[in-house]
């Protein structure tokens, strides 16, 4: 495909300003970043759901609040594009204060009719992939220039974190968005530290300091985000000194070895991506539940997570992740036990054996793994045909219902409600108008869910979660796996400007304060 350039290059030079080449290249602190992809899928913030495509939304785009860099606490949110808020007693309404003076990328200045803009288009299936998080919101009203109402019908359990520098809470340039159209997935216009410059297909997407940043114009003048998708060259790239931050390999041994490296830096930190195996309980021979309980008897969760290792592997006990608001496992588990896994398969007609079909990503933190699980299901009679796939087609093709156990890996907001309504609500199923990522079609707890987000008595929300978790556990919608940590590795020439212990958007935050030597 030809190089899409970006609009200053295009000659739609209104986005992007000329003062961002001003630098000599001799004297320009180009950061190089090398990322386990073969290419971006979306630029569009609202869009912009795999791994590889988030870390960019965080360096381009604000919120109305954010997590501080270098944490993923949600208890630490702070202001962002909005210097204060305060929310009704019934959690109802909230109400923004948004900065005065904050620039887009290429001019223009920030008002609420952006924010309001970006809120409802956040909502809208047809321009979001997390629509799903605003169900709730009833409506956006601008009080004035710099003041946002936003109304909810009931009340939500994580409201502020709707806000916040993460999935749908980014705020885009109404102008730009509106003015260009699909070409914004091209040519995104926020108003974050660094401004998009250029993507070369199936090379590198480029960025360039954005000068009126309101916190200030940042260190680092220039982001090269190269695409590598195989783990050598990438890290071949690194050890040459021609990349200065990596996504690493979240395999301990590789961890131990890059720790002992010179003028190197191993960053492990949460979110954690919990790994699961969903199983399509609507596709035979797995709509029976017998030989849902084999496959989770038949995988050895514990061999895996020493195959993985102890620093960037942790036990999951729930079909929420460990740690999040709401978790419930309640040492509910279908123990490892091959010899019930093949007496269940005869029971459900099976004695010799079953075949089954999974498309699989060729990154090394999925692929090895799925290759582990598979030499477990072919120990008790379940051979699993694996279709190995680069990483964007693996994302295209579970979303059209190509696999019928997808391991699937994901972080989120760390309330359970996060977790419960996009991967086992009704209406999150693949297929569906409103489908999110319920690969299960797991139907079992929308009562449960439903009646969570809306009541305002937090002990019975906790309960409503359990029951829910316990639904769904019960069901064998699917087999929860491990939390797989992020690990990034850098060169100590790159100062981050804060200690990584968190990052919601799953990669370094890159500010006005990062700098390189």
């Amino acid at each position: 495909m030809a190089l899409r350039r970006s609009l200053l290059v295009m000659g739609l030079c209104a986005w992007l300003p000329l003062a961002a080449g001003n630098v000599a290249l001799a004297q320009e602190k180009v950061l190089r970043v090398g990322i386990n992809a073969a290419d971006i899928a979306f630029l569009d913030p609202h869009r912009a759901q795999a791994t590889t495509d988030r870390g960019l939304m965080g360096w381009m785009f604000n919120a109305l609040v954010r997590f501080p860099p270098g944490s993923a606490d949600p208890a630490k949110l702070e202001p962002d594009l909005a210097e204060r808020w305060e929310s009704s007693a019934d959690g109802l309404t909230w109400t923004f204060h948004l900065r005065k003076g904050v620039k887009f990328h290429g001019g223009g200045e920030l008002d609420a009719e952006d924010v309001r803009y970006s809120l409802m288009r956040a909502a809208d299936p047809k321009r979001s992939s997390f629509s799903g998080d605003f169900r709730a919101m009833d409506r956006v009203e601008v009080v004035d220039p710099l003041t946002v109402r936003v109304v909810f019908k009931t009340p939500v359990p994580h409201a502020l974190g709707l806000f916040a520098d993460y999935q749908g809470g980014f705020i885009v340039s109404r102008k730009a968005a509106t003015e260009l159209g699909d070409k914004f997935n091209t040519n995104p216009v926020g108003t974050g530290p660094f401004m998009f410059a250029e993507h070369a297909t199936q090379q590198h997407v480029t960025l360039v300091a954005h000068p009126g940043y309101f916190r200030g114009k940042p260190q680092i003048d220039k982001v090269v985000y190269r695409f590598i998708a195989a783990d050598s060259p990438r890290e071949l790239a690194f050890s040459a000194g021609e990349l200065d931050l990596i996504v690493g390999r979240r395999e301990q041994k590789w961890v131990e070895r890059m720790r002992a490296t010179p003028n190197v830096t191993v960053e492990i930190f949460r979110p954690a991506e919990y790994r699961t195996l969903h199983i399509n309980t609507k596709s035979a021979p797995l709509d029976d539940k017998r030989v849902r309980e084999a496959i989770a008897r038949a995988i050895n969760v514990p061999r895996i997570i020493q195959f993985v290792g102890k620093d960037v592997a942790l036990p999951g006990h729930s079909v929420v992740p460990p740690s999040y608001l709401g978790e419930s496992g309640d040492g509910w588990s279908y123990s490892y036990d091959p010899a019930r896994a093949k007496a269940l398969l005869a029971e459900a007609g099976h004695a010799n054996g079953i075949r089954i079909k999974s498309v699989v990503s060729s990154v090394s933190s999925i692929q090895p793994i799925m290759e582990v699980i598979q030499a477990q299901l072919k120990q008790v009679g379940i051979t699993l045909d694996m279709d190995v796939v680069d990483h964007p087609t693996y994302h295209a093709q579970i979303r059209k219902d190509a696999s019928q156990v997808t391991f699937y890996g994901a972080a989120r907001f760390p309330v359970a409600d996060s977790y419960l309504s996009e991967f086992y609500h009704s209406r999150a199923t693949i297929g569906t108008p409103t489908a999110a990522l319920n690969l299960s079609h797991c139907d079992v707890a929308d009562k449960e869910i439903d009646e969570a987000r809306t009541s305002p008595d937090r002990a019975k929300q906790l309960e409503l979660w359990r029951e829910a978790q316990k639904k769904i556990h019960m069901a064998i919608c699917s087999v929860p796996l491990f939390e797989l940590m992020q690990v990034w590795v850098r060169s100590n020439k790159l100062d981050l400007g804060y200690k990584l212990e968190g990052a919601m958007n799953l990669a370094p935050a890159l500010t006005e304060k990062s700098s390189l030597k």
